[in-house]
């Protein structure tokens, strides 16, 4: 990523844990606090992916995948990493449509740090993705703590998707959530 800029929540309440939260890219010189929540199985537990068993494959994918990605960001306190939020766009017919990732080291759950970091992300996502008219984000059903994180963030809950995804050998449910560019967002 060239992108080099760091967005950072205007307004720090004093009573947040971390009042140096901020985004900036991921690098492969982030490995090291990379490999802290990718090797987390209970982070891992609601991802695509298992947790990874070793530096380099963690390495190979921030290469490969992280740094050609269009919209990836490492979530920092203090400039370290602790998580990551993306936006996948879509293409075609679907290019007014955006998906909304994340993932967060497990030491930080519950102090409100991803939904400050999604609000970041939906402060800037629209200006910065004009053809954006929707940011999608699909959760397991069983996963309430990420549920609670997009409705906290403005998100609307439309449903539950039966059956949606194979997921580490089981068939799963996703609850799908959204935020259109014309929404009123929480301030």
């Amino acid at each position: 990523m060239e992108d080099t800029s760091v967005v950072q929540l205007h307004q720090n309440k004093p009573e947040d844990e971390c009042p140096n939260l901020s985004l900036r890219p991921l690098d492969v010189s982030d490995i090291d606090a990379f490999m802290v929540w990718a090797t987390d199985e209970k982070v891992a537990r609601f991802c695509t992916w298992e947790p990874y068993t070793n530096k380099e494959d963690g390495l190979s994918f921030i290469k490969n995948t992280v740094l050609p990605h269009p919209w990836l960001q490492a979530i920092c306190v203090d400039d370290r990493p602790i998580g990551a939020i993306s936006v996948t766009s879509n293409s075609g017919n679907d290019k007014c449509r955006g998906e909304l990732g994340y993932v967060l080291a497990s030491k930080y759950w519950g102090r409100g740090i991803a939904t400050r970091a999604v609000g970041m992300v939906v402060e800037t996502i629209f200006d910065e993705w004009p053809h954006l008219e929707r940011l999608e984000a699909l959760v397991d059903v069983e996963n309430l703590g990420s549920q609670r994180v997009l409705e906290k963030a403005g998100f609307q809950r439309e449903g539950v998707l039966r059956k949606y995804v194979v997921l580490k050998g089981r068939s799963r449910d996703r609850v799908m959530f959204s935020l259109l560019s014309t929404d009123h967002r929480p301030t």
